[in-house]
């Protein structure tokens, strides 16, 4: 008798050796009754224009002018929610990996960030404070951060930091862009900022 057919009697006999197991599978969630809607001015577009490669720093990151635009939620009823982005340009931040991406030059070189903080929140025309939370809002703490590394909620300006239910927000929201070196760049031809993100609203 040879191995492979010993092995398949040894395994046909012996006790248990197919038996079942099952695992339970459940699906869960909330419908909510009340639903968000946001916008952003200008359709969220941030155009920088065009720049010649000398008005990079050759040897160190270059800000460009900030960015600004309104941003403005309206919600049908009092909501609980959080703000979160989606870079659609990850892994091509070069300044840091909590911004977003610009994409990168035909060589594969990584263009730099841009950063997004939201500023002077008004809630129900109260003013309130920007909270954010690293730990999916096991702890906030105050913070004017908005991207894709945390939550960003709103909190009362005089209270815990802890978010509250709103029915309509408005804040200004600031880009904050940086050119990686003009050194670390092959520019013989026009190179494009690329830089894109998704602003994600989720109830909480």
């Amino acid at each position: 008798m040879d191995r492979p057919t010993l092995a398949f009697l040894l395994a046909a006999l012996a006790p248990g050796a197919f038996a079942a197991s099952s695992t339970d599978l459940s699906v869960s969630g909330t419908i909510t009754p009340r639903a968000c809607t946001s916008v952003l001015s200008n359709g969220g577009v941030i155009d920088h224009g065009k720049m010649t490669s000398k008005d990079l720093q050759p040897s160190s990151p270059t800000r460009l002018d900030a960015a600004e635009m309104r941003f403005e939620v309206q919600c049908e009823g009092e909501t609980f929610f959080t703000l979160t982005t989606v870079d659609n340009r990850a892994g091509t931040s070069a300044i840091n990996p909590r911004h977003h991406g610009l994409g990168m030059t035909a060589e594969k070189e990584k263009l730099g960030s841009v950063a997004f903080s939201l500023f002077d929140p008004v809630a129900d025309d109260k003013p309130v404070k920007v909270i954010t939370s690293s730990n999916g809002g096991a702890n906030w703490s105050a913070s004017i951060y908005l991207g894709h590394e945390a939550l960003t909620s709103f909190a009362a300006l005089d209270g815990p930091n802890t978010p509250i239910a709103l029915k309509t927000l408005n804040a200004r929201l600031r880009a904050f862009t940086i050119i990686v070196p003009a050194t670390d760049l092959t520019l013989l031809d026009e190179v494009p900022l690329d830089g894109q993100a998704t602003l994600q609203l989720k109830y909480l």
